[in-house]
């Protein structure tokens, strides 16, 4: 899909507040609220936007702890990947899961409370995961930049 100007800036809209009406936005964009609308609809229907969510402040739910673990596999057959990803794909904890090249064959950011927390997950949840054969774990010392918006 090619994206013209008012696309472009529509997405960045849209990223930067969601809940903006359609009649903000048109002003915003010099359009029509039906244009508007139209526009939307055709980025949702062509996928590129997925769905809508409301960004939660780690540190006012105390979820404040972010560690990022490489994960390793003992083996790289289709059944241990696959059942490894279903695993983790349903671990609260883990936001993202990315499977990687190098020397490790995941990453995955996790959030808890804080190191005990950390802990329990990973002893009680990750380790359980019969197929990982070694983590490599790095915490979160400082937060530079954290966006969800993709620049198109």
């Amino acid at each position: 899909m090619t994206f013209d100007a008012i696309d472009k800036k529509l997405l960045a809209l849209l990223q930067a507040d969601s809940k903006q009406t359609n009649k903000q936005l048109s002003l915003k964009l010099n359009l029509s609220v039906t244009a508007v609308y139209e526009r939307i609809k055709k980025l949702e229907n062509n996928g590129v936007i997925s769905k809508y969510v409301a960004l939660v402040k780690k540190d006012k739910v105390e979820k404040d702890f972010v560690a990022f673990c490489h994960i390793k596999l003992i083996q790289h057959s289709q059944a241990y990947v696959v059942k490894f990803e279903k695993e983790v794909a349903n671990l609260e904890e883990v936001l993202e899961c990315y499977h990687i090249s190098g020397d490790y064959d995941y990453l995955l950011k996790v959030i808890v409370e804080d190191m005990e927390a950390f802990r329990e997950f990973m002893v009680n949840k990750l380790t359980s995961i019969n197929h990982i054969g070694s983590t490599h774990s790095m915490f979160v010392i400082n937060e530079v930049k954290h966006t969800t918006a993709i620049t198109v």
